[in-house]
């Protein structure tokens, strides 16, 4: 299984942010080819030291690197990526890695 992580940063005004990722760019991100599973954080994102510079994450997975690229490359994929210009202006972070279990 392939991991990509989206680390999206506090934004100057969450609730827009909020709005244009539920009813927007979630649903572009469903549509992405190969994609089996979408989870995002709910709540505040923290760490073990208290608050962090993160307002949302999202964890989206794939059978594999193969997949994961083939989908981030498909048209589905740029349209998602292209609309982070959209509602991201504070950053993105990105992770990618395969996983297995231990």
């Amino acid at each position: 299984m392939t991991k990509l992580v989206v680390l999206y940063k506090t934004p100057s005004a969450p609730e827009a942010f909020d709005a244009h990722y539920f009813s927007t760019h979630a649903p572009l991100t469903k549509q992405i080819p190969g994609l089996l599973n979408f989870e995002v954080s709910t709540g505040p994102v923290t760490t073990p030291a208290g608050a962090s510079p993160y307002h949302l994450v999202a964890v989206l997975s794939f059978e594999s690197t193969e997949a994961l690229r083939h989908g981030v490359d498909s048209p589905e994929g740029k349209a998602a990526a292209k609309d982070l210009e959209n509602f991201a202006q504070a950053g993105v972070g990105l992770l990618m890695f395969d996983t297995k279990e231990v």
